[in-house]
C-alpha cells in the first residue's frame, strides 16, 4: 500500500506541474515598470501607486503586462524593466547607458515560457544613431548604435532561452528609422514584432486606456 501511495502522490504532482499556467517574463523600460513589481528593485521606476500628474495609472492592475498575465491566464515570472533604458549603450545627451541597457539585463529573466521585450522607445527619443545592420561578429563599440545592439539582443535571447517563445513589442510614434530597423531585425530572427497603434499617452507614457489597448493588442498577437 505504501508503494502504491507513493506512486499515486507522484502522479498527482506531475499532473499539477503540467496543469500550471505558463509564465511570462518582461524585459522593458519605463512603460513596463511599477513600484514593487520589478526585479531587481534597484531599477529606476516611472509608475508608482502615487503617480502624481505623470499619468492616471496608479494601480498595478492597470499596467499592460498585469492585464496580459491576468486575461491571458499566465503567471508573471520576472519583470526586469528600467525607466529610461535603451537597447543600445548610448542614452540621453550621448551618455553611456550600458549599466541599464537591455543587453546588460537580458540574462536576468528567470525561467519563463514566454518573453515579452518592450523596447526601442528611449533609443528613439534619445537620438541614438541606428548604425548598420549587423548579424554577427559584434564588438562593444557596435552596441553604441541601435541596429547592431537590437540584433545582438534578439540573437542572444533566442539562444539563451531555447524553447521559449519571444515577442518584441514595438511602440507607436517612434522615429521611422527605428521602427523600420525593429521590424527588419525581428524578421531576420523570426521573432514576432507586435507594432502598437492608437495608444493614448500622457507625458509620452501610456494612460489607463493606453495600457488597456497595449494589453489587448499584445494578447491578440500572442494568441494567433
Amino acid at each position: 500500500m505504501r508503494i502504491i501511495s507513493i506512486i499515486v502522490s507522484s502522479f498527482v504532482c506531475v499532473l499539477a506541474a503540467c496543469a500550471q499556467a505558463p509564465s511570462i517574463s518582461v524585459l522593458g523600460d519605463s512603460y513596463s515598470t511599477f513600484e514593487g513589481y520589478v526585479t531587481p528593485s534597484t531599477n529606476e521606476m516611472w509608475y508608482y501607486e502615487e503617480s502624481g500628474n505623470r499619468t492616471d495609472v496608479d494601480d498595478v492592475t492597470q499596467t499592460w503586462w498585469w492585464q496580459v498575465a491576468k486575461n491571458g491566464g499566465y503567471r508573471l515570472c520576472v519583470n526586469n524593466s528600467y525607466s529610461g533604458s535603451t537597447v543600445g549603450y548610448r542614452g540621453y545627451d550621448g551618455n553611456d547607458y550600458s549599466d541599464r541597457s537591455f543587453l546588460t539585463r537580458m540574462d536576468n529573466l528567470g525561467n519563463p515560457d514566454i518573453i515579452l521585450i518592450f523596447g526601442a522607445t528611449n533609443d528613439s527619443w534619445a537620438g541614438e544613431p541606428v548604425g548598420e545592420y549587423k548579424y554577427g561578429g559584434w564588438t562593444k563599440a557596435d552596441f553604441y548604435t541601435f541596429r547592431p545592439a537590437m540584433a545582438y539582443m534578439l540573437h542572444h535571447v533566442v539562444t539563451r532561452y531555447p524553447n521559449v517563445k519571444v515577442f518584441f513589442i514595438l511602440n507607436s510614434e517612434l522615429r521611422d528609422d527605428i521602427t523600420e530597423s525593429c521590424q527588419t531585425i525581428c524578421r531576420h530572427y523570426e521573432v514576432p514584432c507586435i507594432a502598437l497603434h492608437d495608444i493614448h499617452k500622457i507625458n509620452g507614457h501610456p494612460s489607463v486606456s493606453g495600457m488597456k489597448a497595449i494589453a489587448n493588442q499584445v494578447l491578440e498577437a500572442m494568441q494567433k
